[in-house]
């Protein structure tokens, strides 16, 4: 039979940490994966790695290939050394036999005459045997408050996950209403050396104190006095860019809408700002009430059009 150099399978050095070889074999697994792998022989090369795997992730394992020394060539005509299930081996205990010729359906041959039977994840019942194959851990859902400041400017923060784990969030700008931030490898763990799920974190945009966001767009209700309504004014106004001078025209009404187009959240909406006339109170000033006095005798009547 042929000679298996596991760690050349997995393209380490017999040196290789633990975690070397764990990553080695998870980006080799989900190059070759069955299910999502077009590569011709994915199957094939997906059975060496995980054979090679089974032994090298394993200390007890890995010393007794070790044993085997290492001038053996990748392919080169193998025997086991005389006395060798004497010599630690035979690990048939641990595993689910596969019985005789069942190499095939499971592990090779090799990993058979070293370590006594099939790998764990093969059940070795003949030519249709399954093998465990890694599988992607769970997506995890949860939800991030950000205020309509961080929404139009990006922002980053840590945040600590149930698991205690701190990571840093990233929040772009122009992000929008339920749009959803996928932080990778943070949802459950993988299975059978699979990667780790996604964690998605779905936007929250706090309400203002000043501003009202309709989509991407804002809106500002700018309190304006009759006589700036009338007469027209010049007013500063905050924008989530900071402060600009807007001009009311003459004769505006409540409820006018002034448009500042590409200043919403981001450039991508636009800023409006809503006229809402407040009327001083008459009872403060006599001045104010004789003012009125004289609009009153002035003959406006602003249900004449109804």
């Amino acid at each position: 039979m042929e000679y298996k150099d596991y760690y050349k399978t997995l393209g380490v050095e017999r040196s290789a940490s633990e975690d070397e070889i764990k990553k080695a074999y998870r980006r080799l697994a989900r190059k070759y994966h069955p299910d999502v792998s077009k590569e011709k022989d994915a199957e094939a090369r997906f059975k060496e790695v995980t054979e090679a795997y089974e032994v090298l992730k394993d200390k007890d394992k890995r010393a007794s290939y070790d044993q085997l020394g290492s001038n053996w060539q990748q392919g080169q005509d193998f025997r086991p050394p005389p006395g060798w299930e004497n010599m630690g081996g035979g690990f048939s205990g641990g595993f689910r036999g596969a019985g005789p010729g069942a190499g095939g359906a499971g592990f090779s041959d090799f990993f058979e005459s070293i370590f006594g039977g099939a790998g764990a994840g093969f059940s070795g019942r003949g030519a249709g045997a399954s093998y465990a194959r890694p599988r992607k851990g769970a997506d995890a859902t949860g939800k991030i408050d950000v205020t309509l400041e961080e929404a139009h400017k990006g922002s980053s923060r840590t945040i600590s996950l149930s698991s205690g784990k701190q990571v840093k969030v990233r929040i772009p700008a122009g992000v929008n209403e339920g749009q959803k931030i996928r932080l990778a490898g943070q949802g459950a763990s993988g299975a059978n050396g699979g990667p780790n799920g996604d964690l998605f974190l779905e936007i929250h945009i706090l309400p203002h104190k000043r501003f009202r966001l309709d989509g991407q767009s804002v809106y500002l209700d700018l309190p304006v006095a009759p006589w700036e309504a009338a007469f027209g004014a010049k007013i500063k106004v905050p924008t989530l860019d900071g402060d600009i001078e807007v001009s009311i025209p003459k004769g505006s009404q409540s409820g006018r809408k002034l448009r500042l187009k590409g200043r919403g959240v981001h450039g991508k909406g636009d800023f409006f700002v809503v006229v809402q006339i407040h009327l001083p109170p008459a009872e403060d000033s006599v001045a104010v009430t004789r003012a009125y006095e004289e609009m009153q005798e002035s003959g406006f009547n602003p249900r004449a059009n109804w």
